[in-house]
């Protein structure tokens, strides 16, 4: 699969027994539909956080293309301070998170901060944390 930011094929990584697709060159992480909440552990927080989810039909910045159907996805906030925003196909084949957001997704949507799906994704790129 391609990513939809720069084009570039994407590795297929396990996460939890979830297959993702992550660009090495922008960093940036699809999510097949569903697989989102699999990675949320807090059933109450999780159903919280994918209601807060709002689509923005005014965000100026580009619709980019769903690597499964290559329809423009829309521009969706997530979390109830609308603090990410993230790609979401319009035909629920996934979402798209750029550099960090997956990570910023889940924190919103557990409780526990030593979340296993957290201290993993910062395991995977400690690499960049560390040039920060």
């Amino acid at each position: 699969m391609d990513c939809p930011v720069c084009k570039k094929s994407m590795l297929v990584l396990e996460l939890q027994q979830i297959e993702i697709d992550y660009c090495q060159n922008c960093d940036g992480i699809w999510l097949d539909a569903g697989e989102l909440e699999l990675l949320l552990e807090d059933t109450q927080e999780k159903q919280k956080l994918l209601d807060s989810m709002v689509v923005d039909p005014n965000n100026p910045e580009k619709l980019r293309r769903c690597p499964k159907c290559s329809k423009k996805m829309d521009k969706v906030f997530v979390g109830q301070n609308k603090s990410v925003l993230v790609d979401k196909c319009k035909r629920d084949h996934g979402i798209w998170f750029d550099d960090g957001e997956l990570n910023q997704v889940i924190e919103l949507g557990s409780v526990d901060k030593n979340n296993k799906v957290i201290q993993l994704l910062n395991d995977m790129f400690a690499h960049k944390l560390k040039n920060k």
